[in-house]
């Protein structure tokens, strides 16, 4: 039986949310060139994808965090699948925004999330960690505690490893990169050349160049 994560990774190849490119890579926030790029909000376009992802994360929830009282979505890309799943549980919902709004009541975090509430966060991608830990901060400085949060899909990183340990947060993702390697060669959705690269850059993304 195949795993979920390897289910997850298998529907976000079908949909093209993955994409490859390792002679033309793309440029994250971060400044890292990368030669594959996980574009999850595809998955709403896809209902069939999109119930997966709200069952799954549901489930994820109910297993490691079933003291949770709220959810917080990340702005932007896991604000509809955050109110998915606290639909699914009939909790309360709000989202954090990267930055306070810039008009009106320049909120940083957007609904009515009373202090001292358990909140799980939902998050739709992990890289480094860094914005989705800034979330993080911004619900505990609410006066409210994290219990812990999931999200679609991590690279793994060590940073991002390093990162939510330091700030005593539990992740939990449905699928990751060793599962997306996995099932893109045994789709051949890639070829051995293009794994060598991928493992390549996967040792240190900060300094990866692609290969003329």
């Amino acid at each position: 039986m195949k795993s979920v994560a390897r289910l997850f990774a298998e529907k976000l190849l079908k949909i093209s949310a993955i994409k490859l490119q390792p002679d033309m890579p793309f440029v994250w926030v971060s400044g890292w060139n990368s030669p594959i790029y996980t574009d999850n909000r595809r998955t709403l376009s896809y209902p069939e994808v999109r119930t997966f992802i709200k069952v799954e994360l549901t489930r994820l929830v109910l297993e490691k965090f079933p003291d949770a009282e709220a959810v917080a979505g990340v702005a932007t890309g896991a604000i509809a699948q955050g109110a998915l799943v606290a639909d699914e549980l009939g909790l309360p919902y709000v989202y954090v925004r990267s930055t306070p709004k810039d008009h009106g009541l320049e909120n940083l975090i957007e609904g009515d999330l009373k202090p001292g509430t358990k909140v799980v966060v939902v998050e739709d991608l992990v890289s480094t960690g860094k914005s989705s830990l800034k979330a993080v901060e911004a619900i505990r400085n609410a006066g409210c505690e994290v219990v812990g949060m999931v999200a679609l899909f991590s690279y793994g990183f060590p940073v991002a490893e390093s990162n939510f340990e330091d700030a005593g947060v539990e992740l939990h993702t449905l699928s990751d990169y060793n599962a997306m390697l996995d099932a893109a060669l045994g789709t051949n959705f890639i070829t051995d050349s293009d794994m060598e690269t991928l493992r390549r850059w996967r040792l240190d993304p900060a300094n990866w160049t692609p290969q003329r």
